[in-house]
């Protein structure tokens, strides 16, 4: 890319609140300057652990450029941890194999706040859970969690990272998953979910699980979050859903609601649009954001290192 072009893409990032491009990852910031000088900027990838294929080392080699771009303070992984079956233990070879030979960029030695997914529920999640004292960036500390991160300018955003396996049906009945499924309860859950929100004074409210409530991808929507979830999401003014299941990239938007689907770590399948779409991709990638006091920017990238679309979402949506 000549600097001609570096210039005009760098001043249309500035210049838009959403454009799709194409063309190398920027070779100097990812975000316009005064966005990235003042935001909280992270990474959120999901479905990844591959041991290293192609796919999954591309799309870490981009997510390396990345956060040291943005100076990433910490990356976001929404479950699928580990394929097909999870790990056995905390001396699982595929904690090595999948995850600290795969991610070993400088810029990645950061805190990772991870969630399970149905993959992860098929092996011991304990281990999962239990590495956290292992490794000093695996972050797990429970099924589900919350975390309060402060933006530059003093606001702060409350991040709550949920289990939502326990919410799909079917999994009761699954021969892999079933009893661990069974030993979780979704309603207790679904109550720890509510009194989070209920008791949050941050402007900001974003909640990560695995599964996506609408959803272009193979999966599809999942109908037991629709119920369930999304009345909690809507009426306590959650600003974005970030989920992965669905190898892709999407971009969706209920109401107020933003969607977000990062499931494009590594192995990618078909997506489509559908009512809710704003955007969909089948193609392995990952999303970079920038959160400030009012907004929040954010940029869907191939492992490619293309930019494929760009979003600003309001704090306040009218």
């Amino acid at each position: 890319m000549n600097s001609t072009r570096r210039d005009f893409v760098k001043t249309l990032f500035a210049a838009t609140a959403q454009v799709a491009l194409s063309g190398p990852l920027l070779t100097r910031g990812l975000f316009a300057a005064d966005t990235s000088s003042q935001g909280l900027n992270f990474l959120m990838v999901g479905d990844w652990g591959r041991k290293g294929q192609k796919d999954q080392l591309d799309v870490a080699r981009q997510m390396g450029i990345a956060a040291a771009q943005i100076g990433a303070p910490f990356i976001v992984s929404v479950g699928d941890n580990f394929y097909d079956y999870g790990v056995s233990s905390v001396d699982d070879p595929q904690f090595k194999a999948s995850f600290e030979d795969v991610y070993a960029a400088s810029s990645l030695q950061v805190p990772w706040r991870l969630i399970l997914g149905n993959h992860d529920y098929r092996g011991n999640c304990q281990a999962q859970i239990d590495y956290s004292g292992r490794s000093p960036r695996w972050g797990m500390p429970s099924r589900y969690y919350q975390k309060t991160e402060q933006l530059p300018g003093g606001d702060n955003v409350d991040m709550i990272y949920i289990d939502t396996n326990p919410f799909v049906a079917k999994y009761a009945h699954d021969k892999l998953m079933g009893k661990e499924i069974l030993s979780q309860d979704s309603g207790k859950q679904l109550a720890w979910i509510e009194q989070q929100l209920s008791a949050s004074k941050a402007p900001w409210k974003i909640v990560i699980g695995h599964h996506p409530i609408y959803s272009g991808g193979e999966h599809g929507d999942t109908p037991e979050l629709v119920d369930q979830l999304l009345p909690l999401l809507t009426r306590h003014g959650v600003q974005a859903y970030i989920c992965g299941h669905d190898h892709d990239l999407q971009h969706l938007q209920v109401g107020g609601l933003n969607l977000f689907c990062v499931g494009a770590g590594s192995t990618v399948r078909p997506v489509k649009s559908t009512p809710q779409s704003r955007y969909s991709l089948s193609q392995p990638g990952f999303m970079a954001a920038s959160l400030q006091s009012e907004a929040m920017d954010l940029r869907l990238i191939a492992g490619t290192g293309e930019v494929l679309y760009s979003f600003k979402l309001p704090q306040k949506i009218s």
